[in-house]
């Protein structure tokens, strides 16, 4: 798509000046901007920052979540040829350091007093940070501090600017190439410091009008801005696919009112990580199970009707439906699945994509057959996400569907997956030697993902190759072990929010469990299981049986794989406190940092590999007031059966 996220938004402006380009909701009113509305706020934006003294090729900090004003800043940066660089704004402000003094960064857009109370706090180590320009003033009335103003201040300026000089903005914009730099997004440094990923106009653009053009999105689409700004997805899906169809992006009160706000909505287009469809699920679940028999029954005999028929008929396969099984389904979706769907904020979704990490099957064929188009899609922060995408009538669980226009993917000898693309990053930021490791010289990128191309042409991935390693001595001396994979298949459960696997260069694989909350509070009230807190029901002797009954299903899926028998997991256990962004042991993309929490639990690993039945062990833990404490436990340590793999027929 060879134009310019600025040149999109005075093109909206002309061709459509009223109507709504984005809403937001206030005191729990939605407010409305028009495309020109949104025009003449970049336009003073940009003037204003001009005159701050913001200059082509600077690069701009905004920090915040889903706003107009955040969205406006970005193309405001964009439109003087400067680059925005959007940070997660749950980020402790020690995170931030890196990232400010890597770019250079004199100016930041910040959301609201947390996120201006932060930089304030790293601001003696980051010397160059000149300008902080806050967006919601509350809070913020008696700080005195130099290069502290407010966007509204910004804005005005602008203004008076602009009135001086009404043709600044678009000689501006038409300075703007294709090729230049539109964005840079920061890696959530799972291996360390995290890189700046270097994207153009044309890679973002192009990317978001392929995947635009392939599920049909068009003017009269809605989403809901709910995820990061700083994940590339929620940029792509919100910022680069909404100026190049020019649909309506909707952003929540807050995160606390994110589902309720979706329902008011009703958006057309969604995409959500695995772990948002899993909650979806575990609400539903524990609801069906505190409602009464008569409804709960319905729910799960339709519920039954809709696996064995809705996947058939999503995949427009109606033909092998019998006339009975329709007019059932057609019941069980006046009964059940519309008003669920309703309740969901689904009711009008066409399309809805999850990515990231593996989607379990039941939960993948759930969302299916109860008339929902989900789909996977495959892709990283730097290809601009779109790499492969499922076609409507071939969305299936185990892989990541077929390679997107202007996509070529080859596999390396170690399994390696390739791509080449248009929508490649252009580079690390200031990193040569990084940017050299993973784009060879003829233009291929080096995913780290493992996988092949199935018989359908479909990409399958195994685990990250690095990852990838070996059982060394025990039963199953030699075998494959794909931690992610292993890692994976437990979180289908709902009971299960997070794995941790250990195994390559050992005899057997074992493996840490955070149990869901929510789920596992739910099934204990049932069974009357009193509890105080996470930490004693994750050493509930009920809960462990619960949890090893999930490990073994796991091996027994696991013995009938001829790559990923050995991959079984011989013993566990359940940590006693969840796994955590702030302490480390996350990315901020949810993402687990292996390494880090093997150095930080060593003493946990020794003993599930030294055959203890138990261990004690005290955790220093980061409150969100930054205040820190201590969580201590003996935790109970499980061996779970594994099975003599199943060999394949002849």
């Amino acid at each position: 798509m060879q134009t310019t996220f600025p040149r999109l938004l005075q093109q909206h402006a002309t061709e459509r000046p009223t109507a709504s380009a984005m809403r937001e909701k206030e005191y729990g009113i939605w407010q409305s901007l028009t495309w020109v509305d949104m025009l003449h706020m970049v336009q003073d934006l940009a003037a204003g920052l001009h005159q701050a003294g913001l200059r082509r090729g600077e690069h701009m900090v905004v920090l915040g979540a889903n706003r107009p004003r955040l969205y406006a800043t970005m193309l405001a940066v964009q439109s003087l040829g400067a680059i925005p660089v959007p940070l997660y704004q749950d980020a402790a402000a020690a995170e931030c350091v890196f990232p400010l003094n890597n770019a250079e960064v004199r100016f930041v857009f910040a959301e609201d007093q947390e996120q201006v109370d932060k930089l304030l706090e790293i601001r003696s180590e980051c010397p160059q940070m000149e300008h902080i320009f806050f967006d919601d003033p509350r809070g913020l009335r008696k700080y005195d501090e130099p290069g502290l103003a407010s966007v509204d201040e910004l804005q005005a300026a602008g203004k008076v600017f602009n009135g001086i000089h009404p043709d600044f903005f678009s000689a501006q914009v038409q300075q703007i190439q294709p090729s230049d730099v539109a964005a840079m997004f920061f890696t959530s440094g799972t291996t360390g410091k995290p890189k700046g990923v270097v994207h153009t106009h044309h890679s973002l653009l192009d990317r978001a009008h392929v995947g635009a053009k392939f599920d049909k999105l068009t003017a009269n689409d809605e989403v809901l801005a709910y995820l990061p700004p700083a994940w590339i997805g929620q940029n792509i899906f919100s910022y680069a696919q909404w100026l190049a169809c020019g649909y309506v992006v909707n952003c929540p009160e807050s995160a606390a009112t994110a589902s309720i706000d979706m329902k008011e909505i009703g958006p057309t287009y969604y995409f959500a990580p695995p772990r948002i469809f899993e909650g979806l699920l575990t609400s539903v679940m524990i609801r069906m199970e505190d409602a009464g028999k008569i409804k709960r029954g319905m729910f799960h005999y339709f519920m039954d009707v809709a696996k064995r028929v809705g996947p058939a008929l999503m995949d427009g396969k109606g033909a092998s439906v019998s006339a009975g099984d329709k007019f059932l389904y057609a019941l069980g979706n006046f009964m059940v699945y519309g008003p669920l769907r309703n309740n969901l904020g689904m009711s009008r979704v066409h399309v809805a994509y999850t990515a990231g990490e593996a989607i379990g099957p039941d939960l993948f064929t759930f969302f299916r057959s109860i008339g929902i188009n989900l789909k996977q899609l495959y892709g990283s922060t730097e290809t601009a996400v779109f790499v492969c995408l499922q076609p409507d009538n071939e969305a299936r669980s185990d892989t990541v569907g077929i390679p997107c226009e202007g996509v070529e993917i080859k596999v390396a000898d170690n399994g390696e997956i390739l791509v080449k693309s248009p929508g490649l990053l252009r580079e690390y930021y200031k990193n040569p030697a990084a940017t050299a490791e993973v784009l060879t010289p003829d233009g291929w990128y080096l995913t780290s993902d493992a996988g092949f191309i199935d018989s359908h042409g479909h990409l399958k991935i195994i685990d990250r190759v690095k990852d990838v390693g070996r059982i060394k001595g025990g039963a199953f001396d030699g075998a494959m072990f794909a931690p992610k994979y292993v890692e994976n298949k437990l979180k289908f459960f709902q009971y299960v929010k997070e794995v941790v696997a250990y195994g390559d260069g050992r005899e057997k694989v074992c493996v840490f469990i955070n149990i869901d909350m929510e789920a596992v509070g739910n099934w204990a009230e049932r069974r009357n299981l009193p509890y105080a807190g996470y930490t004693d029901l994750a050493q509930k002797p009920e809960v462990y049986q619960l949890i090893k009954e999930c490990v073994e299903k796991v091996n027994a899926d696991l013995s009938v794989d001829t790559l990923l028998a050995g991959s079984q997991v011989s013993r566990f256990l359940i940590l006693h406190k969840e796994l955590d962004a702030d302490d480390g042991e996350l990315t901020r993309t949810n993402k687990v940092r292996r390494g880090f929490i093997a150095e930080r639990y060593q003493v946990l690993v020794d003993a599930l590999y030294a055959g203890q039945s138990s261990q004690f062990i005290e955790t220093q833990v980061k409150f969100e007031d930054g205040r820190t404490g201590k969580v201590s436990a003996t935790l109970k340590l499980e061996d779970a059966k594994t099975f003599a793999p199943v060999k394949a027929a002849a």
